[in-house]
């Protein structure tokens, strides 16, 4: 039977980086949210689904730790191999963001879900998930999510998702106070477009 890991790793070898439903050149969105935050560039900051997103080039270039993390195997190795021979402050990590993470991830400041929640769909996976979000945030440490909206599409990468909004959010994170949200089209590498609900929360003191 096929696992999870074994579904993208299946997509990450076989698509093209550029032709993947996700992929974006333009991180300005997500940029404008995590320019929010005051020192962010001193950061230890967790990707909970990073895939090979190019987001790293841009965050690395600050004096950022970056935790990557990704579910599939193959989309860690390409990364390793695209920054292999460059100086890095990374740490990498490869299991399922809805079981728990190691315990010395207890002291991050910028945890950052660009098209990972939504792929959650068991209950029990999302507590996982957001049981992670609770434990592994400092105090007075940030959430980015990107996730697709209420009127966003059912489906992606040949499975469900579940759609948020802002409520669904604030039922979950109740350790944490919205600092600002958005919603925002993303236009796919085919051309469709993909409604999304870009939200910042920030763990109360």
């Amino acid at each position: 039977m096929k696992t999870e890991a074994d579904h993208w790793n299946e997509i990450f070898k076989k698509t093209d980086e550029e032709k993947l439903g996700w992929h974006e050149d333009d991180y300005s969105q997500t940029l404008k949210f995590i320019e929010l935050i005051s020192g962010w560039g001193n950061s230890k900051i967790f990707l909970s689904g990073v895939g090979t997103s190019g987001l790293i080039d841009l965050l690395s270039e600050a004096n950022t730790e970056l935790v990557l993390n990704d579910i599939s195997s193959a989309a860690i190795e390409k990364l390793k191999h695209r920054y292999g021979s460059k100086p890095h402050n990374f740490k990498w990590l490869c299991q399922n963001i809805s079981e728990p993470l190691p315990a010395e991830l207890d002291d991050i400041d910028i945890w950052i879900d660009r098209a990972v929640l939504h792929f959650l769909n068991d209950d029990s996976a999302i507590e996982g998930y957001f049981r992670n979000v609770h434990a592994t945030i400092k105090k007075g440490g940030y959430a980015l999510f990107a996730e697709f909206s209420k009127t966003g599409a059912s489906h992606c990468a040949g499975l469900d998702v579940r759609r948020y909004d802002l409520d669904d959010f604030k039922n979950q994170l109740t350790e944490f106070e919205l600092v600002e949200s958005d919603e925002y089209t993303y236009i796919n590498p085919t051309g469709d477009p993909r409604p999304y609900l870009y939200a910042l929360f920030k763990k109360k003191d």
